[in-house]
């Protein structure tokens, strides 16, 4: 693929990025880059990834790390690398900035009396708990994997045992996310929708172009469901933003960059 390709996904610019580190580098970066990607969906192309989706991460990861400013540098080389590559449209480094005046106390505090809610829907919760489960065994298999490699004393050039610590750094960091989502999980369902028809989290919406007339089909998710191919769109997207809240028949506009973008809400069905 060229590298000045704008259909380059996340999930291939992260093993880019770190198949160029020193292999001290790469393991210090790997779990926190991997887990960045994870949170937008490995296969969401980069070109697509908006600067205040960037933003609110850096803000979920300050009110659950104590240690986030670390992982905010880790994340930001990875996105001045997508910079300079040409690969993003925008320089979302800039995106990720530490608070001011947090402390390591302040941060525990925080942390201890309240967690960071994620909003789902029942499909959505269902899917991460079988991938869950799922990773759970394969966690087992790449642990036994791991001392399999170990094995061999010739640590010099062990590539299989490089290779299996690596999945398992995947596969932790994968499966403590996931943990601490399901835990944190507010799950919508049908009796929790307002009976005004007012556009949220897991509703399904038709709308119409109002400068083509063309109709358009999504269903507004949390980031962590995102599937454009299946209509599945963020609800802190741009368009996202401009629905949620917004009832049957009135009229959404998002600002693009080719300008300011109206479409009136036909239908939407829970």
């Amino acid at each position: 693929m060229n590298d000045s390709s704008q259909n380059i996904s996340l999930g291939e610019a992260a093993t880019r990025f770190l198949a160029s580190l020193l292999s001290e580098k790469r393991g210090a970066s790997q779990q926190e880059v991997y887990r960045f990607v994870r949170w937008y969906g490995t296969e969401r192309p980069l070109a697509g990834l908006m600067a205040p989706e960037v933003a609110n991460y850096a803000e979920r990861l300050s009110l659950s790390d104590t240690n986030y400013t670390k992982k905010l540098e880790l994340i930001r080389a990875f996105l001045v690398y997508v910079q300079k590559k040409g690969w993003g449209k925008v320089n979302l480094a800039i995106q990720l900035k530490a608070r001011k005046g947090k402390t390591l106390s302040q941060s525990s505090s925080r942390r201890g009396l309240s967690r960071e809610t994620v909003t789902l829907t029942q499909q959505g919760y269902a899917e991460l708990k079988a991938e869950l489960d799922t990773l759970k065994g394969k966690r087992l298999e790449a642990i036994d994997e791991m001392r399999r490699a170990a094995a061999d004393k010739d640590f010099r050039e062990n590539a299989p045992l490089e290779a299996a610590r690596e999945q398992c750094g995947q596969l932790e960091g994968r499966i403590e996310g996931l943990e601490g989502t399901l835990k944190s999980a507010i799950i919508i369902g049908r009796e929790q929708k307002d009976i005004m028809l007012k556009v949220g989290i897991g509703d399904r919406v038709v709308l119409c172009d109002l400068a083509s007339g063309e109709e358009l089909h999504y269903t507004v998710v949390s980031p962590r469901e995102v599937d454009p191919t299946q209509g599945k769109i963020s609800s802190v997207s741009p368009i996202g933003k401009a629905l949620i809240g917004r009832g049957q028949g009135e009229v959404a506009e998002v600002i693009a960059p080719v300008g300011k973008l109206r479409y009136q809400i036909k239908q939407v069905e829970r």
